[in-house]
């Protein structure tokens, strides 16, 4: 997980498919986010923690961490800048829930041991590529064989004019992986 997490946040920090947000569950916060924290530290990012992952992460003491208190305002912005927003949730709906009402539908990431999580990420978060275990940094027209990107959409519905059933297809890009960075 931290591996996935500091490539996919500070590889190129100002494109659509950095990772903006952590959530991490409850029952793994304690031990996970002081990990993470000292990674995220150690590559000189700003965290905006909730309540909940402040109090863990300035317990834990780390050296140099830019730690500061989350708003509300946080969990709307994409930084595009060596920042991020951090919350402890108590359950996978409540991640699910949290990301499709303030994600940007580019690109979302699962890391977990838990097939049945993985596949309820992979069917209910509303983005336009979801990851299992996988940085976020693949999202890109030339990662996926499409040849030089034009452009991106997080769109459904791109067609204007006539329509007929081509142009009424989306797609959602699911990818599976086991550690993979950029």
């Amino acid at each position: 997980a931290i591996p996935i997490l500091i490539n996919a946040k500070t590889q190129r920090v100002g494109v659509c498919n950095a990772t903006e947000k952590l959530l991490v569950h409850k029952d793994i916060a304690e031990s996970f986010l002081p990990k993470a924290a000292a990674a995220l530290a150690a590559a000189g990012v700003e965290m905006h923690a909730d309540e909940r992952a402040y109090d863990i992460i300035e317990h834990a003491g780390i050296a140099n961490a830019q730690l500061v208190h989350a708003t509300d305002e946080d969990w709307d912005t994409e930084y595009l800048a060596l920042k991020i927003g951090i919350k402890v949730v108590d359950s996978l709906d409540e991640a699910i829930d949290h990301i499709n009402r303030f994600n940007t539908g580019h690109s979302e990431c699962i890391v977990t041991r838990d097939y049945d999580a993985s596949q309820r990420f992979l069917e209910e978060v509303d983005a336009a590529a979801v990851y299992v275990n996988a940085s976020t940094r693949f999202t890109d027209g030339g990662e996926f064989g499409l040849g030089c990107e034009m452009g991106i959409s997080t769109q459904k519905l791109h067609a204007r004019g006539p329509m007929g059933l081509d142009e009424l297809s989306t797609y959602k890009y699911i990818i599976r992986g086991s550690g993979q960075i950029r």
